[in-house]
């Protein structure tokens, strides 16, 4: 049997058939191991069209953990769906990067038998909880794994807002927008913006300007257990978007208030996971020492 995961949901990029195989290569050595699987609706659509599927609230009531096949996208899109239920997710890269897919698909069989073994460990990952209010009513309320963004729309005009922390003023600024990222979201839009990198045990969140209209305005990291608060005060043509989902545009006068949310998600790591490894080799560090030309 599978130990401590038994019901285990696999979930595929969304309208993709090329990771079709793989799922069912995977699904197959699941069925071996013992285990019971649910399979996500859209996943099972790729898959076969007449097999049947479940949703994310089924699978949240039901799995024990859920693996993902895809890249850092459908990751995002899967705990985003989960983080209410706190399921444990586990990747296998099938995308491009995959900063939260630590599986590679050629050893897809093996890590997961040895996670079923009892051979992982389990981090847990802060989320964003966000709301836009207009003259105080909610239009949208949601959550964000990486970041929450304010931006400028398709007429490509700076945006101008005011930025309040724990209800005390910080600055107004005009600029393409505003990205409040996560740890986790550190190593994504947040860092092709020049943000720092958070480690992910930091109670953080990281605020990058978008190409503001000063050269003094900088990236700050803030304590998670802060209010972020950004008030529109120009915005002909502004948006806002949590993990590149929840498309939102806004208004002059509306405000998005940020904050830590009570949930947070579980990724469950094989073992040999370790995080600046990881960095190591998705960013390339390292590559270009040439340690025969140093002096001895």
């Amino acid at each position: 049997m599978a130990g401590s995961f038994s019901c285990i949901a696999l979930i595929g990029k969304p309208n993709s058939t090329e990771i079709a195989a793989s799922l069912a290569e995977l699904r197959e050595f699941l069925m071996r191991r013992g285990c019971q699987i649910m399979i996500e609706r859209e996943t099972a659509r790729a898959m076969a069209g007449d097999e049947r599927g479940y949703g994310y609230d089924e699978i949240g009531r039901r799995a024990d953990l859920a693996v993902v096949l895809g890249g850092d996208g459908t990751m995002l899109s899967a705990a985003r769906s989960l983080a209410r239920h706190q399921v444990p997710l586990i990747g296998v890269n099938q995308g491009r990067i995959g900063f939260m897919t630590d599986i590679a698909l050629n050893d897809m069989c093996a890590a997961i038998g040895t996670v079923l073994d009892g051979g992982y460990a389990l981090e847990e990952r802060s989320l964003i909880d966000a709301e836009i209010l207009r003259a105080d009513r909610v239009i949208l309320r949601t959550v964000a794994l990486n970041e929450a963004v304010i931006g400028k729309g398709a007429q490509g005009r700076l945006i101008e807002f005011d930025l309040a922390i724990d209800e005390e003023f910080v600055y107004t600024l005009r600029a393409d927008g505003m990205i409040v990222s996560t740890p986790t979201g550190s190593t994504a839009y947040s860092l092709s913006a020049q943000g720092p990198i958070l480690h992910p045990s930091l109670p953080a969140f990281a605020l990058v300007p978008l190409n503001p209209h000063t050269l003094s305005a900088r990236p700050v990291s803030v304590s998670d257990r802060s209010v972020i608060e950004i008030r529109l005060m120009r915005a002909l043509d502004a948006r806002a978007h949590f993990d590149g989902f929840a498309l939102t545009d806004l208004e002059e006068g509306d405000r998005l208030v940020l904050r830590r949310s009570a949930d947070a998600i579980r990724f469950v790591h094989p073992p040999g996971y370790n995080y600046f490894a990881m960095l190591r080799r998705k960013l390339g560090w390292s590559e270009l020492v040439d340690r025969s030309a140093e002096p001895r």
